[in-house]
């Protein structure tokens, strides 16, 4: 299982938002790609990132930094946040990164996604974020009234290779991850699925990794130092 430490970026600073609520924001560092080569240190192979402005916007204002941090680390980046576009997609991918997560767009406008599978293929992934079973869009701002479930099982379909998945209730709370989700999730699509929100123990990495999950996502576990990072990614890498 691969460990994917996360870097939320807003006005080119790297933060943690409670529970995806931006008056809940912690700022954790001026320069994001120092922390990104701490993960390099520590044994990270992949980074998880999100583009908040973007994600609530629809917009890409943090693409400097996340083309620096990308040069800077070498590390394999995957971005989310306000890609609703293909030319969004286009500047991401042909500027190096290595895979792009569709959210709002891929709930509103599924011509756009088929568009960005049918280019890119393995490249475009959808995130999945889930408040109250329902799926959330707009930076977690809006909830749809799409049942999480059945959205998921219509990305597979569609031909989507992996899915982000996160419990909004347990994101930043620190309070572990929602493992009956990830384990309905698995046993239900048999496809890459990657947790996200409230990986908050090495109990939780490893009751993932033993489900067979292809990727968690360490946030501010990291940050508080709950989950040493070094540690986390032997976890997930352990048979």
């Amino acid at each position: 299982m691969i460990v994917f430490p996360a870097i939320d970026l807003y006005e080119g600073k790297a933060v943690r938002l409670l529970k995806g609520d931006y008056q809940q924001m912690t700022v954790y560092s001026e320069h994001p790609e120092e922390i990104g080569k701490d993960f390099v240190r520590q044994g990270a192979t992949h980074v998880h990132l999100v583009d908040l402005e973007g994600a609530r916007d629809g917009t890409t204002p943090n693409l400097e930094t996340v083309l620096r941090l990308k040069k800077e680390t070498g590390l394999f980046c995957e971005i989310g946040g306000g890609i609703r576009s293909m030319d969004t997609v286009r500047v991401y991918l042909e500027n190096g990164l290595d895979r792009v997560i569709l959210g709002t767009a891929a709930v509103r406008d599924p011509d756009f996604l088929e568009e960005a599978l049918e280019a890119y293929g393995e490249k475009i992934a959808v995130g999945v974020d889930i408040r109250d079973g329902k799926v959330a869009i707009r930076g977690w701002t809006e909830v749809s009234g799409l049942p999480f479930l059945d959205f998921c099982r219509q990305m597979k379909e569609t031909g989507v290779q992996t899915l982000i998945c996160t419990d909004i209730s347990r994101d930043g709370a620190m309070r572990g991850t929602n493992r009956e989700l990830y384990r309905q999730l698995q046993q239900e699509l048999g496809i890459q699925i990657t947790a996200s929100g409230g990986v908050s123990t090495m109990e939780d990495l490893r009751a993932l990794r033993e489900m067979g999950l292809y990727g968690a996502i360490v946030g501010k576990a990291y940050y508080t130092g709950a989950i040493a990072l070094e540690k986390a990614i032997r976890e997930g890498n352990a048979t």
